[in-house]
């Protein structure tokens, strides 16, 4: 068995990725999208992400085990600082450190793009996904009260934010393109290692 590996995902990627996320939506309110997406639909999806956007993939043995990314929150350009997270795990790489990982990666390649505003969305209770935002420095800010009907209820979600760079004015947004593969890729070594340390 091969060590865990981060990496950038890419549209070839979806139908795997996809496989991850399924569950997630006919099975769970992590999620509240309704329908399962087609691979073709998913591939879009990233391809739409990756110009302004970290789209990361964890993989053991090549196979994908895990995927974040980040996307706009809001379309105002006063907005453009701030940005939603979103993980999801297949079970063989859930309580191996693999989350942590996956949005510490995440965090710092948008502190690097100069983002300044990270939001978590958590539909309430999901005490391991609660655990590893307040572990990573965010905090709950407020709760939607019933703002999510799945599986014929209704559901809170709570909203978790941290804040990057302090109170410093803001600084031009670095598309995640711009970035260049050098640093990008080092940043990338440096937590798949954390991650071949804890294996």
């Amino acid at each position: 068995m091969q060590p865990f590996t981060i990496r950038r995902a890419g549209v070839q990627d979806a139908a795997a990725l996809l496989d991850i996320y399924r569950p997630f939506i006919t099975d769970t309110v992590v999620t509240f999208e309704y329908d399962v997406p087609t691979a073709d639909e998913f591939a879009g999806r990233i391809a739409d992400t990756l110009p302004d956007f970290p789209y990361l993939v964890c993989a053991r043995d090549g196979k994908p085990v895990g995927y974040a990314y980040a996307h706009r929150i809001r379309a105002r350009a006063a907005y453009d600082w701030a940005c939603e997270l979103s993980i999801y795990l297949a079970p063989a790489a859930q309580g191996r450190g693999v989350g942590t990982a996956l949005y510490r990666c995440l965090t710092e390649l948008l502190d690097m793009q100069n983002m300044r505003i990270l939001y978590g969305c958590v539909t309430l209770p999901n005490e391991g996904s609660r655990r590893l935002h307040e572990t990573l420095g965010f905090a709950l800010t407020g709760v939607w009260h019933g703002a999510g009907w799945k599986f014929g209820r209704w559901h809170d979600v709570g909203w978790f934010e941290k804040r990057l760079g302090g109170d410093a004015p803001a600084r031009p947004i670095v598309p995640f393109a711009a970035l260049g593969d050098e640093k990008i890729d080092e940043c990338l070594r440096r937590y798949t290692a954390m991650l071949k340390m804890e294996d």
